[in-house]
Parts: structure tokens; C-alpha cells; sequence
């Protein structure tokens, strides 16, 4: 009887501490909704890697050649949130040292202005949750830079299932990056158990985000693309922009400083000294972070009227509610284009097509046209939604949020932003272009950019009941 109470006991406990760290507050700062704020000097930036019969790829790659020119412009503050930061890379393909660029370009501001503030947040996934060391925060700490590791802890759970046991059997224990024992999947230095332990919490700040100062005032950046080796070849989006909505983006980092217990105090500096308002612009931009993005998406795609165009590129198509709104807005007149990944590739390795095959499947049953890019190893990992109207007004949602449970529903951190504006705007003409050349480009062009439907279809029930369910419960990557 003694027994069966102590496991009673046990059991309670894992299911008592799974519901609060699925359900408890936030930290404060996070789930941010912007305000709309004029868009200042705004650029967007595409990454695309082209294919050609018979030739190597091209990589019309924007984003870190932007990402680089703004730190080389700074000289008194620069701020890094970005999620994977290595050099780990993935076999069969030339990739770019865009971890090591990125270390250099910071050491280098810093030996050249001594006395400037640089932050760098990134995701301890960079170091096997621990049980590792990077040399690249290793350099940066040398130099005078801090690297804040996010403490996933403070979120929430998105793998309930076993976080709570995580927590009561093996958070406590910590971990060593120089006792492991284990291969390593993400580089050459092994590992130790608990990092093992840790990976399936599922858990990420997976934000990308730049912000520094500049001659003309500061500058943000939001992303979809990492300075990670192995996905530079990764087709990504991103947008520059300056005035207040910069300062939207700095109190948004500030949350996660404080959250992971480190300094706040140069963000707070900035912040207090700020620039005063621009005038109103028929161009905006809002600041979305966590479940913000999900309200966003449903502004732009419920609010749809018939006539309107909707058109959805992106990595992970999952979230049931997203699915739902975009079937009712293909059903009740606007036209609904989803340009998705096959979920083929990752890193090297195979992967099975969940979710965006089951997704695309369901679309496709609905009436939806779907295609798929076209990659060769690499991933179309843009996170991009554009809708224009008959008015000839339009939105743009883009950055760092793919649209699954783990990316909307307050699980991971996530940053992406909301512009409002025209048809006819140099933001929203590129990025028009950006999905349109994608879309229309297809076998028997050059170069090829998308298949049809048909091309990566898998209509198996068992495999949509089993993204269901890992949708669901948590029990994915995605």
C-alpha cells in the first residue's frame, strides 16, 4: 500500500507540474502587440537559392549582406537575437561561414569602439543545451561581448507530456560542456545525457532580430534567417526599418534580457533617450511577438473580403486555427495561393513531409491551390503572408514565426512584424514579385522555383492523423 501511494504521489506530481508550466503567466514583455507606428526607411530583403540544369546554384542572398553593413554602421549600440548560432553544417552542399562572419563582425565593431554596447541573445540549443561550449561565444565573451543563453525554463511547455517529468527528475541536475560522452548531432564535441534529456522539451527562442544605431537614428531588422552554416543556403525573408518601431522591437528583447536575469541597463539607456515620434505615414509597421503573431495573421486573413488576394509562403503550415481561417476565406471569395516547403530536407537528412503534406493536403481538398518550392537540400524557410484588397491597400506579416502551435500559442519566443500599407509601395511590390516569381516558375523553366501539388503529395490518412496528433500533444519539432 506503501508503494502504490508513493507512485500515486509521483504520478500527481508529474501531471500537477505538466498543467501549470502549460498554463502559468507569462514573464512580462512577451506576446507583445505593437503599436502601429509610422514605417521609416523601410527595405525588404529576400534570399533565394536558384537552380539551373546542369550548373551550380545561384544564391541571391540579401539579408546578412544587410545584416553585416548595419553593425559595420554602428558605433555606439548593436543588439543580436538570433536562435541557431554555429557552424554546424549539413553534408553534400557549399555553405556559408555565416557564423563566423557574424563573430568577426561583432569583435570587430567592438575592438573599434571600446566602449559601445553590443548584446548578443541567442537559444542554448547553440550549446547542446549546455552540455557543450561555443567557440563563437566563447570569442565574443572574450572580447568585452555578453552572450545571453534565453532561459527556456520561465516558458511555457509545449511538450507536456514530458516536460513535467523533465522538471521534477532532471532540471534540477544542470549540466557540464565538459563531461560529455555522447555523439553529438549538432557538431563534434560530445555530449552528455542531460542535453539529451533536454532536447525534448521542444522549447526555442527562436527569434532573429538585429537592432543598432546608425547615422540617420536607429535601425531593427526582423527575420526568418539564422547565422547558422548549415542553413545559408536557405531561402528567407527579412525587413529593415527605422524610427519607433525600433524602439517596439528593443522593449521586446528587453523582455527577454530580463527573463533570462541578465542586464538590462544599456536597453534601458537607449530607451530613455529615444528619438521623438515621425509624423503619420500611410505606411505602418507593428511589432508582433508569440501569440501577437497569431492575432496578426487572423486580422489579415479573416478580415479578407471577397475580391481580395491572399497570398502564404512558408516553412510549417500546422496551426488548426490558421487552416481553418484561410479555408473560410478561400469559401467565401478570396483568392488563396499557399506556397509551402515539402518538409523533405533538413540538415542533410530526410525528413517524412509532416505537417506541411498533411496541411497541403487538407487545403487542396478545400479548393486551395497549392505548390511547393523547389530545393535541392535546402529549405524554403520564409515566414511570409500577403494579402491586397481591391482598394489597393495592403498587409504584409513577416519574421521569425512559422504558423504552428509551438510558434503561436505562446510556447516559443517569436518576433515577426505587421505593415500595413499599398499595392503599389516599394515593400510591398518586392515582396508581390518575391512570391510571384516563385509561384510562376515552374517545370520546364528556368530557373525552376516551384512544383505543382502533385509533386510531393501524400494523401495517407494514417500520416495526417499522426500530424494531428503531433500537433497537438506537442510531440514534434514543428
Amino acid at each position: 500500500m506503501t508503494f502504490k501511494l508513493l507512485i500515486s504521489l509521483i504520478v500527481l506530481t508529474i501531471i500537477t507540474t505538466s498543467l501549470y508550466h502549460s498554463f502559468k503567466s507569462l514573464p512580462q514583455g512577451l506576446s507583445y502587440q505593437g503599436d502601429e507606428r509610422p514605417l521609416v526607411n523601410a527595405r525588404l530583403l529576400v534570399d533565394r537559392t536558384l537552380h539551373f540544369a546542369n550548373e551550380e546554384p545561384r544564391l541571391d542572398h540579401e539579408i546578412f549582406s544587410e545584416v553585416f553593413r548595419m553593425i559595420a554602421g554602428a558605433r555606439q549600440f548593436v543588439l543580436v537575437d538570433m536562435f541557431l548560432f554555429n557552424d554546424s553544417r549539413a553534408n553534400g552542399s557549399r555553405q556559408l561561414p555565416l557564423a563566423r562572419e557574424l563573430t568577426d563582425a561583432l569583435i570587430a565593431r567592438k575592438q573599434a569602439h571600446p566602449e559601445m554596447d553590443i548584446i548578443v541573445i541567442s537559444d542554448p540549443i547553440n550549446t547542446v543545451y549546455g552540455g557543450t561550449t561555443s567557440p563563437h561565444f566563447q570569442q565574443l565573451r572574450k572580447a568585452g561581448i555578453p552572450v545571453v543563453e534565453t532561459r527556456l525554463e520561465r516558458l511555457r511547455d509545449s511538450n507536456p507530456i514530458w516536460s513535467g517529468f523533465w522538471r521534477i527528475c532532471c532540471q534540477w541536475m544542470g549540466n557540464s560542456a565538459t563531461a560529455g560522452w555522447l555523439p553529438n548531432a549538432l557538431g563534434e564535441q560530445p555530449v552528455t545525457l542531460r542535453s539529451y534529456l533536454a532536447l525534448p522539451n521542444f522549447k526555442a527562442n527562436h527569434r532573429k532580430t538585429l537592432v543598432v544605431d546608425s547615422p540617420d537614428g536607429f535601425a531593427g531588422l526582423v527575420t526568418s534567417a539564422n547565422p547558422h552554416d548549415g542553413s545559408s543556403r536557405h531561402s528567407n525573408i527579412g525587413l529593415r526599418f527605422g524610427g519607433t518601431a525600433v524602439a517596439d522591437l528593443l522593449r521586446t528583447e528587453r523582455a527577454v534580457l530580463a527573463m533570462s536575469g541578465a542586464d538590462t541597463a544599456p536597453v534601458d539607456e537607449v530607451l530613455n533617450n529615444f528619438p521623438d515620434p515621425e509624423p503619420e505615414s500611410r505606411e505602418t509597421v507593428s511589432i508582433v511577438t508569440e501569440s501577437a503573431i497569431l492575432s496578426s495573421a487572423r486580422e489579415i486573413i479573416d478580415t479578407a473580403a471577397p475580391g481580395a488576394s491572399l497570398d502564404l509562403a512558408i516553412f510549417y503550415l500546422s496551426h488548426r486555427t490558421v487552416l481553418r481561417a484561410l479555408k473560410e476565406a478561400h469559401a467565401r471569395g478570396v483568392e488563396v495561393r499557399i506556397l509551402l516547403d515539402a518538409n523533405n530536407d533538413a540538415f542533410g537528412l530526410k525528413k517524412s513531409g509532416i505537417p506541411n503534406r498533411q496541411a497541403a493536403m487538407e487545403l487542396k481538398q478545400a479548393g486551395i491551390t497549392v505548390r511547393w518550392c523547389h530545393t535541392e537540400g535546402e529549405q524554403c524557410h520564409t515566414k511570409l503572408l500577403i494579402r491586397r484588397d481591391q482598394n489597393d491597400s495592403a498587409q504584409l506579416l513577416l519574421g521569425s514565426a512559422n504558423f504552428s502551435r509551438r510558434n503561436l500559442d505562446n510556447l516559443n519566443l517569436e518576433t515577426s512584424v505587421h505593415v500595413r500599407s499599398t499595392t503599389d509601395s516599394d515593400t510591398v511590390l518586392k515582396a508581390s514579385q518575391y512570391f510571384e516569381e516563385q509561384w510562376t516558375h515552374g517545370p520546364g523553366d528556368t530557373p525552376v522555383m516551384s512544383l505543382p501539388y502533385e509533386a510531393w503529395a501524400d494523401e495517407s490518412r494514417l500520416r495526417y492523423w499522426q500530424y494531428r496528433l503531433m500537433e497537438a500533444t506537442g510531440l514534434s519539432t514543428f
